[in-house]
Formats: structure tokens, sequence, C-alpha cells
């Protein structure tokens, strides 16, 4: 029966519940998204967002000035830390200065490296000179995390491995012009 007042608030209900999960998924896919790259510990996006205050305390305790806010091209994350890879490697402190100097929950102290993913990091085997029979190797001589995340094959390639942080340490190091290894944000990194 339509007019039952149980029916009715039962139909607005799941109405609304429908409207909220809607707008949860379009607000998720907004924040999810970009081409930034965020510090060690980060949380989820949308959780990151909401906890960071853009005190720029992690910027200031990083030793090599890796972490840089966000610009107003970014909207809601503009004044927000991430990462430029491309233009500086994250130095994978041994007491992960940034996480620790963070007054709020958006990045979580990792309790070791090997519990962190700053970025996914691929090889472009097509600029690669490796793949061209040239002799290289410096990712792998480079790569702070070691064998397990960057190695040379027999063959003389870059191998990745399930190790890496995403660092870009090889991405800073590559010889190709421009580098050979990519990155690409992974959401949260813990």
């Amino acid at each position: 029966m339509a007019d039952n007042p149980l029916d009715r608030r039962g139909f607005f209900a799941q109405g609304f519940r429908q409207l909220i999960s809607k707008a949860a998924e379009v607000v998720g896919e907004r924040v999810s998204g970009g081409d930034h790259v965020r510090p060690p510990g980060a949380i989820a996006e949308a959780a990151f967002l909401a906890a960071c205050t853009r005190c720029g305390e992690c910027e200031k305790a990083c030793p090599v000035q890796a972490i840089r806010p966000l610009g107003t091209e970014y909207g809601f994350a503009a004044g927000t830390p991430a990462l430029r890879l491309d233009l500086q490697a994250c130095a994978m402190c041994v007491d992960i200065a940034c996480a620790r100097s963070c007054p709020t929950p958006a990045l979580d102290v990792p309790a070791s490296w090997r519990d962190v993913r700053i970025a996914r990091i691929t090889i472009d085997e097509e600029r690669c000179v490796t793949w061209r029979g040239v002799s290289c190797g410096v990712c792998a001589r480079v790569c702070p995390a070691g064998e397990d995340a960057l190695r040379i094959d027999a063959a003389g390639h870059p191998v990745l491995g399930a190790a890496c942080t995403g660092c870009g340490s090889c991405i800073n190091a590559c010889i190709t012009s421009p580098s050979s290894m990519l990155h690409s944000p992974v959401g949260s990194n813990r």
C-alpha cells in the first residue's frame, strides 16, 4: 500500500541511501584521481584530504626537500603535500621523518619501508637503452631498496621486484631523457 507511512518512509530511506552512495562514489572518483604522489605513510586519498591541515610540517621535515605543496590547479587538494619524483626522489630516511612530523592522521608512520609503496614504477622498454643492446644498470645500482626491488637480469635488462617502494631514485638516475623509469600514483601508500 502506497499510503502506508512505513512504506513511504522505507521508500524515501532507500532513495536517500542510494543518493548518498552515488554522491560518495562521485566524490571518491574526483579525489582519488590525479597524478600526484603522496609522502610515505599517506592514508587513502579521500581520508588524506579530510585529515591533512596543510601545515607544511612534512615538507619541513624532508631532508632532501622532495615534498612540495600542490598548486591551486589541484582544487580541493591544493596546499597538500606531494612528491614530484621526476624532480627529486624520496630519500627513504631511516626514521621516515615526514610521517613522524605529521600532527594529524594523514600520514601514518609505517613500521618499516617494507610496508610502503609511494608510487608504482614501470619501465619504458622502448626508451631503455638496455633493450637496444647498450649495457647500463644505473637504475639498479642507485636503488636504496636493493635487488629485491630492482635488479638487472641475465639479459642486462632492469627488472622491478616486490620490494620496490616507488621512491624515484631510479627515475632521477636514468641516463635517458626523458627517463625510461616511469611512475604513477598508488592511492594509499600504506
